[in-house]
């Protein structure tokens, strides 16, 4: 569905990890969606969000051990399911992590 070009709202669009800008979106995008899942009662919706980015962790910790993918690649990837697992632990806190995480890299 995303290949068409039309819109897709979160929780559907899933998580997006070609780059490290649309990985941070999407997860944003992903607790905005969550949080108000959690606050409505709606434990559904916030398991389906929590298991889209759980999918989202593994494909990239795939990606990092594959040996047909890139060291620049595989790194990347490390990196990125490195910001799943905050995500997965403590979805309030991701936003902070991140900012402050980026600041350290920069």
């Amino acid at each position: 569905m995303a290949n068409t070009g039309l819109p897709i709202d979160q929780p559907y669009a899933g998580i997006r990890q070609h780059t490290f800008e649309e990985l941070e979106q999407t997860l944003r995008e992903m607790l905005q969606v969550y949080t108000e899942a959690t606050a409505s009662g709606n434990r559904e919706r916030a398991r389906y969000c929590r298991r889209q980015v759980i999918g989202a962790k593994d494909r990239a910790k795939f990606l990092a051990q594959s040996p047909r993918t890139s060291s620049e690649k595989q790194a990347d990837k490390r990196e990125m399911a490195q910001w799943m697992l905050v995500w997965l632990e403590n979805p309030e806190v991701f936003p902070a992590w991140v900012d402050a995480r980026k600041t350290v890299s920069s």
